[in-house]
């Protein structure tokens, strides 16, 4: 217990920097669980990972052991929403792991051994898992060797602790995966392998550039141009590839928010007033506020220029009141505030502060060392007695800069010392002899205790309003017509949303939306959902206009973007020739210009390898690279415009080296070695339903 209680103080939660690989990640609802497995009537898979089911009670057991994992590294027995997010993704990930990507890895010839494990926590090549654990690291930071041996010697003699082998089990498995996943990065690595020749013409393409005059002219729209379905289908099959698509689903929704009444803001004002007077006379006022207000007290004191901004009731109350005691109620938002200062201070924004640590109970060597220590033996003194032995820092004993909001606890009272003054205080970690080096100008802050009270919809209110939502259930009877003649008859405000992926939290601009996701892949196309409650917030009546199902999408779904892309390639061909036309006979670009009544643009130092082409139709970048310098060229036909270019001048540089085309190279690894997650799932064919329970 004592490695894990070091693992909460220094570090918190552990577990989000062991994960090796990220993906989507979904969370817990438990009061939808029991539900859920009743609804899908015996059919509780969470997921397929090549081609194997994975149960929601297998499954369950992978996130109690994260979770117990997760309770054991951060020492609270409550798990957050996003911690929650966090375990699920994480178990599910290490399923994908072992049940087919470390076994992929096998296969391809990869292993780790025992020699190799040892070597990884007592050899040369200590793997980072360790490295990042604060439980094996030495006062230093750096990992211990000998911390590792105590640890391991303390789960393995009798009546070892069981919470470390736990812990052991959890890192020792991520120590492993984490080596599979390096060696396999470093094999795809070594074998991509680029030639001389690539590097050459890599060189080439970026090294040589053109000034090149042109002259743009927009296809423009024609509405003689007609594409007919032979063509759309023919269009299809040949690019089938490009229609791929995941499921999603379309719907048309209707969101009731629950706005507070006039008469909730009137009860609301009412509590506050009645409170107010008890909060003028309150000798605790920590305490007052921790049973009365929606703020508790806050430490923190502000200045004359952080409360300018944005808080001027409160700017005034406190530095432009002569004498304050309280300041009324008032309203902001969606809140009412009453104000009392607490606490006057004069101190400075931030200080750069020295130390030397002590035990707890060396009262004696504190009290001896603070008689003799000044400015100019500070850091001596501190090299030779202080337990802080932080070797990364310009002299022995230096903290840095503090502030309130990045301070030591304990150490709070250094924003009101002098310059240079040394002063002796204890904190959790122990006595410490410090001195205030150098700090920023001393001004006036002020602690604020805020009594607020938040205007809440009543009961009252959530009944309206869902009132509203009912009737809207009511009339469309679970039918999209009926749905649609409601709306409009009521002048309600649809809001569309379309492929909409299975578990999404956001639907439009509406956060947590799990449960309307939930809803449209349980309905049938055409069914409209009963009331669905979001965060308290809204009331959700939603219709299911259409079900696409993962796959190659029908023609009939995409016809209308292929029908774009063909007419967009008639009226380029038809341009062209059009462009051919008129410009036969003409010799210069100010001539073809003026017949088109544009100008001549003009582009320096165009290279056909260069990123910054991005912004330039490549079509255009193509045909410049190919150009005689010299010779009119063109029409060439582009995206959305044809082209008539002269390249001026073509120059031959060497700005661009071995180096950068070998960096580039590196770079687009990089970004293929992390495409390889997706690649994985691809591969493994894995369907992830964990949203049914999670």
């Amino acid at each position: 217990m004592a490695v894990l209680q070091t693992i909460r103080v220094r570090l918190g939660v552990l577990i989000t920097v062991l994960i090796a690989v990220a993906l989507l990640a979904f969370i817990v609802d438990p009061n939808q669980l029991d539900m859920t497995i009743r609804s899908l009537s015996g059919a509780n898979d969470v997921g397929e990972i090549d081609g194997n089911s994975i149960s929601y009670q297998e499954f369950q057991k992978d996130v109690e052991y994260y979770k117990n994992i997760y309770t054991l590294t951060s020492g609270s027995q409550s798990v957050s929403e996003k911690a929650m997010d966090q375990i699920v993704n994480t178990a599910w990930q290490n399923r994908i792991n072992e049940d087919f990507i470390i076994p992929l890895m096998k296969e391809s010839g990869i292993d780790v051994g025992k020699g190799e494990i040892y070597d990884m926590t007592q050899g040369k090549e200590i793997s980072p898992i360790l490295q990042q654990d604060p439980a094996f690291q030495d006062q230093n930071g750096q990992y211990s060797r000998a911390k590792f041996a105590q640890f391991i010697q303390a789960i393995s003699s009798q009546g070892a602790d069981v919470n470390g082998a736990t812990y052991w089990k959890f890192i020792e498995t991520n120590m492993i995966s984490n080596q599979y996943f390096t060696k396999y990065s470093s094999l795809l690595t070594s074998s991509s392998f680029v030639t001389p020749i690539e590097v050459r013409r890599d060189i080439e393409e970026n090294n040589v550039t053109s000034n090149v005059d042109f002259v743009m002219i927009p296809v423009g729209f024609n509405k003689d141009i007609t594409v007919s379905n032979q063509e759309i289908n023919s269009y299809y099959h040949k690019h089938k590839e490009n229609y791929k698509r995941t499921a999603s689903r379309d719907i048309d929704f209707v969101a009731y928010e629950v706005i507070p009444s006039e008469k909730d803001f009137q009860d609301a004002n009412k509590e506050i007033e009645s409170i107010y007077p008890k909060f003028e006379k309150a000798k605790n006022l920590k305490n007052f506020l921790s049973l009365n207000s929606d703020t508790p007290l806050n430490p923190y004191y502000f200045s004359a220029n952080e409360l300018q901004q944005g808080q001027e009731e409160l700017y005034n109350f406190a530095f432009k009141t002569r004498h304050p005691n309280c300041l009324a109620v008032y309203k902001k938002d969606d809140r009412y505030i009453a104000a009392r200062i607490n606490d006057v201070k004069y101190m400075s924004d931030s200080v750069f502060v020295q130390h030397i640590m002590l035990s707890a109970d060396n009262e004696k060597q504190a009290d001896s060392l603070l008689r003799v220590v000044n400015a100019k033996n500070f850091s001596s003194l501190a090299q030779k007695y202080s337990l802080d032995k932080n070797t990364k820092v310009d002299n022995f004993g230096d903290i840095g800069w503090l502030t309130q909001k990045m301070m030591i606890p304990g150490m709070e009272d250094v924003l009101t010392y002098k310059l240079g003054s040394i002063h002796k205080m204890k904190t959790q970690y122990g006595l410490h002899i410090v001195r205030v080096a150098k700090k920023t100008k001393t001004v006036k802050k002020i602690q604020l205790a805020l009594l607020t009270k938040a205007v809440v919809s009543s009961k009252a209110t959530y009944q309206t309003y869902y009132a509203q939502a009912n009737d809207l259930v009511t009339k469309s009877n679970g039918k999209i017509e009926l749905f649609n003649k409601a709306v409009e008859d009521g002048n309600l405000p649809v809001v569309p949303a379309n492929n909409v992926k299975e578990g999404a939290r956001k639907i439009s601009m509406y956060e947590k939306t799990l449960e309307v996701s939930r809803w449209i892949y349980k309905a049938k196309e055409g069914d409209v959902s009963p009331i669905i409650s979001i965060n308290n917030q809204y009331f959700f009546v939603c219709a299911l206009k259409k079900i696409k199902e993962e796959g190659y999408a029908p023609v009939e779904d995409v016809k209308d973007n292929i029908k774009f892309v063909l007419m967009a390639k008639k009226r380029a061909d038809k341009k062209l020739e059009e462009v051919k036309a008129k410009i036969k006979g003409l010799n210069t670009l100010d001539e073809i210009a003026e017949a088109y009544n544009t100008t001549v643009s003009n582009k320096d130092g165009m290279a056909f390898g260069s990123i910054n082409n991005r912004t330039f139709d490549p079509n255009l970048v193509g045909a410049v690279a190919a150009a005689e310098p010299g010779t009119i060229t063109g029409p060439i036909k582009g995206i959305a415009a044809i082209y008539i270019l002269k390249v001026n001048t073509r120059n031959t540089g060497a700005f661009y080296t071995e180096n950068d085309a070998i960096t580039r190279e590196s770079q687009f690894q990089r970004y293929q070695l992390s495409n390889l997650p997706y690649v994985f799932n691809e591969l493994g064919e894995v369907i992830d339903h964990r949203t049914k329970f999670y």
